[in-house]
């Protein structure tokens, strides 16, 4: 993933997640990794940039600026290979303030699309979605009656931009609803499955010490099975929402 030696996880889960996994650098929004093939597993195209340098005579470097920081998400833009060679190997056309404005205007240009997505949601899009969930085996022994992680989630702060995500996958959850209500009428316990998938996958990652806006943005990367393209980050954001609205699993 051409992660820094300064990068931490959640640095990187936040930089892919709020970039939709697409290559920042104006008008390009290239996928930055490619899928599996017959012959090759999934691999990772894209790099993430520094914004100040992360050495202090490297491209955009800055010794005034803190060490502890450089690998940090507010200093990280993703970019495609070509586009990252280039901002690096051209830094007096490309300066910081450029590319704060690209990782700013890119973030705002995914909540858009995202938000044009969702109310285009429907049954084929959650019905893969929805495979994906009641794939993963049920915890055993769990109660639904009270769910642990609703407390986790209450003490899990989340930042504005990911409630802005979040707002926007509360507005297709009635879409979800009806998929899940249609779907119980010939499998009952459908409904149940959906959201033991949902748990035991919330449950993984809590005892992986993930959490706030790193546990929200993994959470919608398993709803929507991985996938970059944004009808199917729609789907699965709007299944988040829906078991946001629906379940204990989240704080209402």
């Amino acid at each position: 993933m051409a992660i820094t030696r300064y990068t931490s996880d959640p640095d990187v889960k936040l930089l892919w997640g709020l970039s939709a996994g697409r290559c920042a650098f104006p008008d390009c929004r290239v996928e930055c990794t490619a899928d599996a093939t017959a012959a090759d597993p999934a691999v990772v195209l894209g790099e993430m940039a520094h914004i100040v340098g992360h050495s202090d005579t490297g491209p955009r470097g800055d010794p005034a600026f803190p060490k502890d920081r450089r690998g940090a998400y507010e200093n990280l833009l993703l970019l495609c290979t070509p586009h990252h060679t280039r901002v690096d190997k051209q830094q007096n056309s490309f300066t910081v303030a450029d590319l704060r404005t690209w990782k700013s205007d890119h973030e705002a240009w995914v909540r858009s699309q995202l938000a044009n997505e969702i109310p285009r949601v429907g049954f084929a899009e959650l019905e893969v979605v929805m495979k994906a969930l009641v794939a993963v085996p049920s915890p055993p022994n769990e109660s639904f009656v009270v769910t642990p992680p609703a407390a986790k989630m209450l003490k899990n702060g989340l930042s504005d931009q990911v409630r802005l995500t979040l707002q926007m996958g509360l507005a297709g959850s009635s879409e979800v609803e009806r998929f899940v209500e249609h779907v119980a009428v010939m499998d009952a316990a459908f409904p149940e499955r959906v959201r033991a998938g949902f748990l035991s996958k919330y449950n993984e990652l809590r005892g992986a010490n993930v959490s706030g806006d790193t546990l929200f943005l993994s959470l919608c990367d398993f709803a929507a099975g991985g996938a970059q393209a944004l009808p199917r980050q729609a789907a699965g954001l709007a299944v988040l929402g829906y078991l946001f609205m629906k379940c204990e699993i989240f704080e209402r």
